[in-house]
């Protein structure tokens, strides 16, 4: 069983969303990353550009949580050079912040919100065509994971690392997956919205992914409730007939043996003013107003299975280079 979610503290980021913090006994549990778009993410290049600020953030991703004096003891650096230095971690959504009781007045409690950093010089694969923005995320680039056997990560090269170890997610070669599969959990991505950069209202949100249920093996008769969420808000649940290998799949690496997952289905997520929905069949009665979009520089999406599903059969994701559909998670915003 997949464990329940850590409890967690509210925090208000600069572009006056809130987020939750994890508390720090629960923090370790949940390793999440940050894809950076220097071009459109500047603020989080200027919280890196320092020697000083980059001690700061390993030394509370390392000892966890810390107040200002602990910092500065820490490090041997001054409390004011320290403080300055924080207030830049903060404006660029580094660390999470929280003031809290001192034996005289009060105390800022620092802590670093990613494990890991990844600045992006190739920029995310958009296109525009007409009203439409269409934009596809490599299966490897997850900011988020919770995950549990079985599990892994597959390249159309082979294998990647060891079966069945979910802190293995955590492997830079990630970002070469074509295709991903596990249990219980979650992956979660972050889209740039760059309807909130044009200045223009979305009309409609839609996600295409290859999906279907993983058992060890194959089993064609697998049912599976995978569900997404966009900015941590449920859209919906669709059942997975089964994990399929029947055949192989079109785009699937002749070494992958016949025994393993071969293909899915291409589901395509449609949300609106109207509510979710697949092809004609309404999901659920979320809609486009609920997701805040505009609140928001990132669309965040999450695949994975609800704690409370009926048929928790796991999920496979595949991506460019497996299954029957060539392309990885495409995200669609029609615009106004």
């Amino acid at each position: 069983m997949l464990d329940r979610k850590p409890e967690s503290k509210k925090r208000t980021k600069s572009d006056g969303t809130s987020e939750r913090m994890l508390s720090p006994s629960k923090a370790k549990s949940i390793r999440s990353f940050l894809n950076v778009n220097p071009e459109q993410q500047f603020e989080v290049v200027r919280g890196l550009a320092s020697p000083v600020r980059v001690r700061i953030l390993k030394l509370l991703r390392r000892r966890g949580p810390l107040n200002i004096n602990q910092i500065s003891e820490a490090l041997g650096m001054p409390q004011s050079t320290i403080a300055t230095n924080i207030q830049i971690l903060e404006e660029s959504d580094l660390i999470d912040t929280e003031i809290g009781r001192a034996r005289k007045g009060q105390q800022k409690i620092c802590a670093a919100r990613f494990d890991e950093i990844v600045i992006r010089l190739d920029g995310e694969e958009t296109s525009r065509v007409k009203d439409i923005i269409e934009v596809e995320m490599p299966l490897g680039l997850y900011t988020s994971y919770n995950v549990s056997a079985p599990c892994g990560l597959c390249s159309t090269e082979g294998i990647m690392g060891v079966l069945d170890v979910p802190d293995l997610f955590l492997d830079p070669c990630r970002v070469q997956a074509a295709l991903i599969w596990f249990g219980r959990g979650y992956v979660e991505y972050k889209f740039p919205n760059n309807a909130k950069v044009l200045g223009v209202p979305v009309m409609a949100l839609e996600f295409a992914l290859e999906l279907s249920s993983e058992v060890p093996g194959t089993n064609a008769n697998w049912p599976s409730d995978i569900s997404l969420w966009v900015n941590d808000v449920k859209v919906g649940t669709w059942t997975s007939p089964g994990d399929y290998g029947d055949r192989r799949g079109v785009h699937t690496p002749r070494w992958w043996k016949l025994e393993g997952s071969q293909y899915g289905a291409l589901t395509q997520w449609h949300i609106s003013s109207k509510g979710t929905f697949m092809g004609a069949k309404k999901l659920s009665s979320v809609t486009l107003a609920q997701l805040r979009l505009a609140e928001h520089h990132s669309i965040r999406l999450r695949i994975g299975i609800d704690n409370n599903a009926a048929h928790p059969g796991g999920v496979n994701i595949f991506g460019r280079g497996f299954g029957n559909h060539n392309h990885d998670i495409l995200m669609r915003l029609h615009l106004k």
